[in-house]
């Protein structure tokens, strides 16, 4: 006899299911369906991600092996390979493309005190894009190389949190400055960047928004230098000077000041930044510019611990429906960690979840069980393997 809620029914809960029948209506998911929905559909791929499942086939397999438990978990229609790759293949990505922002809406807000290592009150987003290679005969639209195909994840990241705030999927063809063309952008936000996204022209858009950029410099820019801000060398900022731009057509597209800061790290390496901020200190500049890393830990972490890399369609909306699953599975755990005050990591969260969504335990409980001290204290009496 069934008793309580499954685990994948309770981690469930914590979606906004509103906002999701609304965009099904809007694009018209359920259209001349009959028995598999849009809601079995996203089920049965988020039990993908949480679960680790690496085809269709594998997904029903698992899901079959439970039929009373089917129902709990919130699937009425029947579970079937062929169902769920038609679906992927014909209902509307921007159903699971809404449902994720809806879910980022709700996230961003519950990171919003988080501390980012640098004394800035401020909204700090790190712009980046990752390239996901493909077999070029089995996603020609996805063109990249002569030989092989690709599609991109561009994406701002809030660096409180970790939560994207933007994400855009392209072709591999899509340059990465061509993004900053879709972004809204947010008065007295910094955008951190790196020298891909060098565009003088876009760069003054953001400046003229009210919003701050910091990206590096490259080598062949060429300024004039209109005056030096005194630094201290012991911190690593070698020099901090205004400057304007002196070629015609950087001119033309900046006509504004910058400032150029040269800084040394502890590794030895020279980097060279440019921001139209004026008013914070150089170290804490190039300490914002630290932030910049964390996009490139997102990608690292979604790739290794989603289902983003093998995909179970071919198709363009195939693969952006499980782009955005993905996205909206990672954001709905950070919900689910901030709502429940858990002290675990996302990592450990997914771990759990994939090995209990069968399971009757309650959620607060399975998770609170789970916590453990990150650091475990080394005993003298045990023998090191290597």
């Amino acid at each position: 006899m069934h008793t309580g809620k499954l685990v994948f029914a309770q981690v469930m809960e914590f979606a906004p299911w509103h906002t999701f029948r609304r965009l099904v209506a809007k694009y018209k998911g359920d259209f001349n369906v009959r028995t598999f929905s849009c809601l079995d559909q996203f089920l049965c791929m988020a039990f993908a991600q949480l679960t680790y499942r690496e085809s269709l086939r594998d997904v029903e397999a698992c899901l079959r092996a439970q039929p009373a438990k089917l129902y709990h978990l919130g699937l009425r229609g029947k579970v079937s390979r062929s169902a769920l790759a038609d679906a992927n293949e014909c209902r509307d990505w921007r159903i699971y493309c809404g449902f994720a922002q809806a879910l980022i809406r709700i996230a961003r807000p519950l990171y919003a005190q988080e501390s980012i290592g640098v004394d800035f009150s401020e909204t700090v987003y790190a712009l980046d894009s990752t390239t996901i290679d493909l077999c070029l005969s089995l996603f020609p639209w996805a063109g990249f190389r002569k030989a092989k195909a690709a599609v991109k994840l561009h994406t701002l990241l809030d660096v409180r949190g970790g939560i994207p705030s933007f994400i855009h999927i392209s072709d591999g063809r899509f340059h990465d400055v061509n993004a900053l063309d879709l972004l809204i952008s947010e008065p007295g936000a910094f955008y951190l960047m790196d020298r891909a996204y060098l565009d003088f022209d876009r760069l003054y858009a953001l400046h003229q928004a009210g919003s701050f950029f910091l990206t590096r410099a490259k080598s062949n820019t060429n300024f004039r230098r209109l005056y030096s801000q005194s630094t201290d060398r012991a911190t690593g900022v070698i020099c901090d000077p205004i400057v304007e731009l002196t070629v015609f057509r950087s001119q033309r597209d900046y006509p504004d000041r910058l400032r150029r800061i040269r800084y040394h790290d502890d590794e030895g390496r020279r980097l060279v930044f440019l921001t139209n901020n004026m008013t914070l200190s150089a170290l804490t500049i190039c300490d914002l510019y630290r932030l910049r890393w964390q996009v490139e830990l997102f990608f690292k972490w979604i790739k290794q611990h989603l289902r983003i890399k093998r995909f179970f369609g071919t198709s363009d909306n195939a693969v952006k429906t499980q782009v955005w699953v993905a996205v909206s599975i990672y954001v709905l755990v950070a919900i689910i960690r901030k709502q429940l005050n858990l002290q675990i990591s996302l990592y450990g969260m997914l771990q759990i979840l994939s090995i209990t969504p069968f399971e009757n335990v309650p959620l607060i409980q399975l998770l609170n069980e789970s916590q453990l001290d990150e650091i475990v204290p080394h005993s003298r009496n045990q023998l090191n393997l290597f």
